[in-house]
């Protein structure tokens, strides 16, 4: 450590807690649509969910048992390029460990991997690793932004100085969702200091992504079985499942207000992607602490403002000649096709599981990182 960085502690003041649990109480709830299921999600999450999830947030939910449990993991604080920059760092016992940058995504935060992080570190089973986690600019504690301008390239540059700042000369990269793309540009940024870039996908993330790159549909055959899946997808995601992304690729604005003052606006907008991305049900307490950090940190306008700049950014760094592994979960025919894997990659398909790997299937997540990380670091100098 250095004189650049500080300890950190989550402390959330009662007052917050009070706050939280009044505005909950207060919950205005719009009126019933007649004539439609109450369990329909073809228009959104349906109040009967918000409703559970809302009565466990005020009355089971137990933000302090949390807070004193991410408070197990030693934090810290740094200012890279004039943003705050939360961050997780856990060091192995042992001194060949892997040095190894953990990168969540959208609608998530530092949380994803604390299922992860103690494994990862312990001297007695496989590859132990020193684990990095920070919270990207605009999301949980890394708030508020500092300016307009965070793309995906500029935090990807603000965690290659992260690295150096902590001492690494040589470390590995995972990340999921837009953890994924950043994870790639850390290691094009710096790549004679990246050991390798792990990441995971699955066929809707993997489908969903296509949408955006230009001239894909024209590429694929709809009389091809593979291809009428992708194709079947994309449309389904341009027709009801990008709504989200739509409105916070062009007002981020609009939207935060209603993330920053109404709890109940912001646990149905990630509970919402919570439940349409996981294969694996989810522990209630693991959504809320997740919506909490939203809630308490005012993320939900942060998150939708870098979602802005990366959608009016040009900047997607250039490829690194470093390997790459990939995990795939709820895996099917289409992900090799959509996926751009180099040759000789690391590549493992999993039936369970979808888009937070790390909280639906841990324990598989910890055997990919190991199984990869593992055959990689070997010869390689990780000293810090």
């Amino acid at each position: 450590m250095n004189d650049q960085i500080r300890p950190f502690r989550i402390e959330i003041p009662q007052r917050d807690l009070d706050d939280l649990n009044a505005r909950l109480g207060w919950s205005r709830w719009p009126h019933p649509l007649q004539g439609v299921d109450p369990d329909d999600r073809s228009r959104g999450i349906p109040q009967s969910d918000v409703a559970v999830l809302v009565e466990n947030w005020r009355s089971t939910y137990d933000w302090r048992t949390q807070e004193a449990s991410l408070n197990e993991y030693p934090q810290f604080m740094t200012q890279i390029d004039g943003q705050d920059l939360h961050f997780v760092h856990v060091r192995s016992p042992r001194d060949d460990a892997v040095p190894l940058l953990l990168l969540h995504g959208y609608p998530s935060s530092f949380a994803e991997f604390t299922e992860l992080t103690h494994p990862l570190v312990s001297p007695d089973d496989g590859t132990a690793f020193h684990v990095v986690v920070p919270s990207l600019p605009g999301f949980g504690f890394s708030t508020p932004l500092s300016s307009t301008g965070w793309t995906m390239a500029r935090t990807a540059r603000a965690l290659v100085e992260l690295m150096a700042r902590l001492g690494y000369v040589r470390y590995g990269v995972h990340g999921g969702d837009i953890g994924a793309g950043i994870a790639g540009m850390v290691a094009g940024y710096d790549e004679s200091h990246v050991l390798a870039v792990h990441v995971v996908t699955d066929p809707i993330t993997a489908a969903n992504t296509a949408t955006f790159i230009p001239g894909m549909a024209d590429r694929l055959d709809a009389d091809d079985p593979v291809d009428k899946l992708i194709l079947e997808r994309m449309e389904k995601f341009n027709a009801d499942g990008s709504g989200y992304l739509a409105i916070q690729q062009t007002r981020p604005q609009t939207v935060a207000y209603g993330l920053a003052d109404s709890p109940l606006f912001q646990l149905a907008w990630i509970a919402e992607k919570f439940h349409d991305w996981t294969e694996v049900p989810l522990a209630p307490h693991v959504l809320l602490t997740h919506a909490s950090i939203y809630w308490f940190t005012r993320a939900g306008g942060g998150a939708a403002h870098v979602l802005y700049e990366q959608a009016h950014s040009y900047d997607w760094g250039s490829p690194a000649q470093v390997p790459h592994g990939f995990s795939v979960f709820g895996a099917d025919e289409s992900v090799r096709k959509l996926v751009p894997a180099p040759d000789g990659s690391f590549w493992a398909e999993h039936d369970a599981g979808l888009h937070f790997p790390a909280m639906e299937t841990p324990a598989v997540m910890i055997q990919d990182l190991r199984s990869f990380f593992g055959a990689i670091g070997e010869g390689h100098d990780r000293r810090r």
